[in-house]
């Protein structure tokens, strides 16, 4: 073993750790008999520092299919399987996934610590309201079942947990019974704000998917100018195609070196977002596009995050309540727009009921923007955006968090006490923890 420098996608922060791998099952116990602090790690694919610490392990290798029903879409697998695999061999049998981030490749373990959500959260929850059972390695050496019915307080805390429970091993998972791998979209062009969340909320009930790109650059009548996506998987009859379930191509376009500094700043942005908002020249398109291009528009390009160059990005996502909702993200947004916050990936959905103790969903409106770190100066500025996004009730979103205050992240998670409990009946020595945990004093 050797010391080497991690980080997660966003490229900062950075930090020497010491990294293992578990290549079969039974190296796990082994691992936690030494009783030195460390961190199960996935694909590093969250943004900040939730994937980083001094001691970590893959669990990459345990990525081995085990059972599958195709009668009833009951799929168990070992956690550190990457979601674009379990796709490509759930699609042709007619089966796709309940709920997906905006990427395919994080590991199931990895979703399941981040109890992540997607663009269909309004409808269906997160990954964690599909999750039959886990099995989990404890602190202790022992691998224990958890389900909603079996260790629920258990189960509730590795949901949203990070990585702080124990090694989640195997999972079973309820999948979503598909016709075809295309998804009927109606893609809709808004002049403000106001407008988006209004078609948002009259097709509610009409689309499981919603999603608005949002051009948080434009100011004044324009502001929160935005393409709002709406999409329905593609019943048989609607697909032309000889192949009805077909999956996409596994090359793809990298980008092979990291991008000057400079190259993406609020001018370049601006330009980059009047365009993708004016390519579309009608008020309502209908389309029907392959699911790739629908849920990852970004993993069709490798390496994407070395746009931002060597000194990386944060991706800074909130969710605010819907009451008033509305003027609080105004206000949000026009802040960034003053402040020229350079962010071309702006996104903007709606989320439904909330339910864990760390996890990040509750109803309202959450935007999520990538921002380039080339000055250290922008993270005040973002911490300033955190009081406010308190004030309004709302909270940040941990997978992607890098720069959250202990204060704040504590007045955020009314439950954390809730967590810190459970997870000191399980883990009573504080094994496994974050720079992350550490830095907002979870572990």
């Amino acid at each position: 073993m050797k010391r080497c420098a991690i980080a997660g996608w966003g490229l900062y922060p950075q930090a020497e750790a010491t990294i293992e791998r578990a290549r079969f099952p039974n190296d796990l116990p082994s691992i936690i008999r030494q009783r030195q602090p460390l961190l199960p790690q996935g694909n590093c694919r969250s943004y900040g520092d939730a994937c980083l610490f001094d001691r970590v392990v893959s669990c990459l290798p345990l990525d081995h299919l085990l059972e599958f029903d195709p009668k009833r879409g009951i799929l168990k697998v070992e956690a550190g399987i990457t979601l674009d695999r379990i796709t490509r061999f759930i699609l042709p049998h007619g089966w796709f996934l309940p709920v997906t981030p905006g990427t395919k490749f994080p590991t199931l373990a990895g979703c399941l610590a981040a109890d992540v959500h997607g663009k269909n959260h309004h409808v269906d929850g997160t990954i964690g309201d599909f999750v039959e059972e886990m099995e989990l390695l404890l602190a202790d050496g022992s691998l224990v079942n958890c389900s909603p019915r079996e260790c629920p307080d258990l189960f509730q805390a590795t949901l949203g947990g990070m990585g702080l429970t124990g090694f989640i091993y195997s999972v079973t998972l309820r999948l979503r019974k598909v016709s075809s791998a295309f998804i009927q979209m109606r893609s809709i062009k808004t002049p403000s704000l106001s407008e988006a969340c209004k078609i948002f909320a009259e097709t509610k009930d009409d689309y499981t998917y919603s999603v608005a790109w949002i051009d948080c650059l434009a100011r004044g009548r324009q502001l929160g100018r935005s393409i709002v996506m709406l999409g329905n998987h593609a019943p048989i009859e609607a697909v032309e195609a000889s192949r009805p379930l077909s999956l996409p191509p596994e090359g793809k376009l990298s980008v092979p070196f990291f991008f000057p500094g400079f190259a993406l700043n609020s001018w370049s942005v601006k330009a980059f977002n009047t365009l993708y908002y004016h390519r579309q020249w009608r008020h309502q398109v209908d389309s029907l596009v392959h699911f790739d291009p629908f849920f990852y528009p970004l993993d069709a390009v490798g390496h994407w995050n070395r746009i931002y160059g060597h000194s990386g990005f944060l991706q800074y996502q909130f969710v605010i309540p819907f009451a008033n909702g509305q003027e609080i993200m105004a206000e949000i947004l026009e802040r960034i727009a003053h402040r020229g916050v350079a962010s071309f990936l702006a996104v903007l959905k709606t989320m439904g009921a909330e339910h864990g103790l760390l996890s990040f969903p509750m109803p309202g409106y959450t935007l999520a923007l990538d921002i380039p770190l080339r000055d250290k100066r922008i993270i005040p500025f973002l911490q300033e955006l955190n009081q406010t996004v308190l004030r309004a009730g709302g909270r940040n979103y941990l997978a992607k968090d890098a720069i959250l205050e202990r204060e704040a992240f504590e007045a955020m998670y009314p439950r954390l006490d809730e967590f810190k409990q459970i997870k000191r009946q399980y883990d009573p020595d504080n094994l496994f923890r974050s720079h992350q945990s550490d830095r907002l004093g979870i572990s």
